[in-house]
């Protein structure tokens, strides 16, 4: 068998090759790169005949091969067929060749029912240059193409669900997904109070001052750009003020009437403050328009503390046991113009706080919550979380003679939206009294005292805004 290599830089040159070599009745029998170009096998149609006539001979059908009758294609022809048939059919070597017997002997058997002296060859094929790895058969007849054989039916596969995410998985994944949210906020943030010198010196004031970052940042990101420094001063002031909400607009407690339970931790000042409110009603309508009730059985002397107070007063004091006691001195009181309860100081993880609350679940008992305005700004949030009810929404500060910072328990009253009642300011009963006074308040509390070892630096205020603004529970609307 004459079988010959030609290597060329593409495929068409090795097929040009092949052709000065065997003529038009080249077959392509193989191609592949190489080195150097592309390397083409060919050998002639003749050859490929003799090989087909003398495994049919073995096979007992004798057939001679004949002559093609029709004209061979000319060498444009083939060259502009290449590119098609490249795209459309590929196989490799060995399934090329298969391919040529079995067409071969189809067309030899059509042959030989219509002229049977006629054998018809393969059509000269040339190749294509490797794009994959699998050889591409190129076909260059100029007869009518016969379609190749149907590649049999692929099973599609079949897929297999992918199984159910743990639901305590998804929700780590959704809380690991609003952490790097909230962190890029911050840092975008961040990135520009720096850039704008008003607004971070605004945000160290706040925090120099006691206010949370959280209310800080919420504050800020509402304030506009195109203020000075005077005019952002007053317009931060001005939205701490219009959410401070106070009884301004309302007559006081003392006026007002009505039964109050004073409530809160330990040590906040609730009978002392229960005190001089029964003493701006003494003043206002008399003693004998007050009534007093104290829960407190388990502070040594709170009682006699109470009772020494009313006697100054001129006012009895009572002590009520259990809810039936509270009740029965609620009706011997019914008639006063206003009845002040005072109740055992809880701190606000303790057990028997539940049942405190349980003994004041009774009708027209409005609760005052007493806030120490010199406590922690996180002790006062836990304070305010603990006892906060649908119907305790008011509160009182105390002490406020004692803060430092007014900051932190402003910041709960208006994260909170608490209605801010009054304010203590002394231990003198009951001189030491002032009514709630927004824009006062807002005012202490922007005045920073010196110079403390707790106050941040700017360096430091990316720890400080590293949760955003809506992180804090309790918070309501902010009207900017």
């Amino acid at each position: 068998m004459n079988i010959q290599r030609f290597t060329a830089a593409t495929s068409r040159e090795a097929l040009a090759k092949a052709r000065q070599a065997f003529g038009d009745g080249t077959l392509i029998l193989s191609n592949r790169p190489t080195e150097n170009g592309v390397e083409v096998v060919a050998t002639a149609e003749d050859t490929l005949a003799t090989l087909n006539q003398n495994t049919g001979s073995s096979g007992g059908n004798k057939q001679q091969p004949a002559p093609r009758n029709s004209t061979p294609p000319s060498y444009q022809d083939v060259a502009s067929q290449v590119e098609d048939d490249a795209e459309q059919l590929a196989m490799s070597t060995l399934s090329f060749q298969d391919y040529v017997r079995e067409r071969m002997m189809r067309r030899r058997h059509e042959a030989a029912q219509t002229q049977p002296q006629t054998t018809i060859l393969p059509p000269p094929v040339a190749p294509e240059p490797p794009q994959a790895p699998a050889l591409k058969r190129i076909s260059m007849d100029v007869e009518a193409p016969v379609a190749p054989r149907p590649m049999p039916a692929r099973k599609p596969p079949s897929y297999t669900p992918a199984p159910a995410v743990p639901q305590n998985m998804m929700d780590e994944l959704h809380a690991m997904k609003e952490l790097i949210e909230d962190r890029f906020n911050t840092l975008n943030w961040l990135g520009q109070a720096r850039q704008n010198p008003i607004q971070s010196n605004l945000m160290l004031k706040m925090i120099r001052a006691g206010y949370s970052p959280t209310l800080s940042r919420t504050i800020l990101e509402r304030m506009p750009e195109d203020m000075d420094a005077a005019e952002s001063v007053r317009w931060v002031m001005d939205v701490l003020e219009r959410n401070l909400r106070t009884d301004a607009s309302n007559p006081p407690l003392h006026e007002e009437g009505g039964v109050f339970a004073l409530i809160g931790a330990t040590g906040v000042g609730k009978t002392t403050t229960a005190a001089k409110l029964a003493g701006q009603c003494a003043r206002a309508h008399g003693p004998g328009s007050v009534g007093l009730i104290t829960l407190d059985t388990y502070r040594v002397g709170a009682h006699e503390q109470l009772r020494a107070y009313g006697k100054m007063l001129g006012v009895v004091a009572h002590l009520a046991h259990d809810k039936a006691a509270l009740q029965d001195l609620l009706g011997l009181l019914a008639n006063k113009k206003m009845v002040l309860i005072d109740t055992t100081g809880i701190a606000p993880r303790d057990p028997r706080k539940r049942e405190l609350m349980e003994l004041l679940d009774l009708p027209k008992i409005k609760r005052l919550l007493v806030l120490n305005a010199g406590g922690h700004g996180d002790t006062l949030e836990e304070a305010v979380s603990c006892f906060k009810t649908p119907t305790t929404l008011q509160a009182i500060l105390s002490k406020t003679d004692e803060a430092v910072k007014l900051g932190p328990a402003l910041d709960a009253v208006i994260r909170h939206q608490l209605v801010l009642r009054g304010v203590t300011n002394g231990q003198r009963v009951p001189e030491d009294w002032e009514p709630a006074v927004a824009a006062k308040l807002v005012r202490m509390s922007m005045r920073t005292a010196g110079v403390s070892a707790y106050d941040p630096k700017a360096s430091d205020l990316g720890f400080f805004f590293s949760q955003s603004s809506n992180a804090a529970t309790g918070q309501g609307r902010l009207d900017a």
